[in-house]
């Protein structure tokens, strides 16, 4: 057991790396990995995605893919994750940074990822070193993607391949729903529950600010005196900026610097429908027999037409 905690660790170390090397990203927060290592399944039964708990923010995003599909065959599913390109979040290290973006796409029991082999062309090169992978193997359904550059990824297309009723007996010919996610930015709680430097700060007490000095590492140091004298000091990490100055008389929990958050996280669903491919030949054929009758009809009043207009003129 203690084996397999270590070799999954281990993977997601090696997802982290590789996805970081890939795209430059720098000091990000974002990883799916957090998600990974702390919910097994990512979507709670309110349906709430566990993005969500970390990307506090509301983004909206749109779900691109085909209302019909027959068994394996690969299709896309694509994710929008729009946003203001000319906007900078705030890093880990204090400094301006530009955002990265990542979903989750959840899909039905049998809908996985499509093998490299299986992938058209055009798909590869759109997604030309973006590193796309199962949530976990106990869920190949789920697959997850990021942190990557936002500016050139807006647009996350998931390549999927369609399960086969006639080798799944678990899955049939049905409409199925599915679920998706999409992020940009940092987040604002760690999967420890505290608080990245990409939130409001509250004072922690109210009173006067008596004195705001900036430390060694740029980090502001707010020292608030209250009605009996007691003074508290509080850090308000470097990078941020603050709305307050000496003199000033704040609230509990009154914001000391403006909101750093650019981003945000959103989630939608749509339906997708495993259809039988027997029932679109049926279908076609009954199309055909309508047509062809409606035809038949046409030519056999023509036909009779012209007999009761020669018994007219004989």
């Amino acid at each position: 057991m203690a084996t397999n905690k270590f070799f999954k660790s281990l993977l997601f170390a090696l997802m982290i790396a590789i996805t970081s090397f890939g795209f430059g990203i720098q000091e990000s927060s974002a990883y799916p990995v957090f998600a990974q290592q702390n919910y097994s399944n990512p979507r709670a039964a309110n349906g709430k995605l566990a993005c969500a708990n970390c990307h506090l923010n509301q983004k909206a995003i749109e779900i691109e893919a085909p209302q019909a599909v027959i068994p394996n065959s690969v299709f896309e599913v694509e994710i929008k994750v729009p946003y203001d390109v000319t906007k900078q979040q705030i890093g880990a290290n204090g400094k301006k940074a530009d955002l990265n973006v990542g979903g989750i796409l959840i899909l039905p029991k049998g809908f996985k990822l499509a093998p490299k082999s299986q992938i058209p062309e055009e798909v590869k090169q759109k997604n030309k070193g973006v590193f796309i992978s199962p949530y976990s193997t106990e869920f190949d359904n789920i697959l997850v993607v990021g942190p990557i550059a936002g500016k050139t990824h807006q647009e996350l297309i998931f390549p999927v391949i369609a399960p086969d009723p006639e080798k799944n007996a678990d899955v049939k010919y049905l409409t199925y729903p599915f679920y998706a996610g999409g992020n940009r930015g940092r987040g604002q709680v760690y999967p420890t529950g505290d608080k990245s430097n990409v939130n409001v700060f509250g004072a922690n007490q109210a009173g006067q600010i008596t004195s705001i000095t900036t430390q060694e590492k740029g980090d502001s140091n707010v020292t608030i005196r209250n009605s009996s004298g007691t003074e508290t000091s509080q850090v308000i990490p470097a990078g941020l900026t603050l709305i307050v100055k000496e003199g000033d008389v704040v609230k509990g929990d009154q914001g000391l610097n403006a909101d750093p958050n650019v981003g945000g996280f959103g989630q939608e669903e749509s339906e997708i429908v495993l259809q039988n491919p027997i029932r679109i030949i049926g279908y076609l054929a009954f199309c055909f027999s309508v047509l062809l009758t409606q035809v038949l009809i046409v030519l056999k009043k023509k036909q009779f037409e012209k007999v009761q207009a020669a018994e007219l003129n004989f």
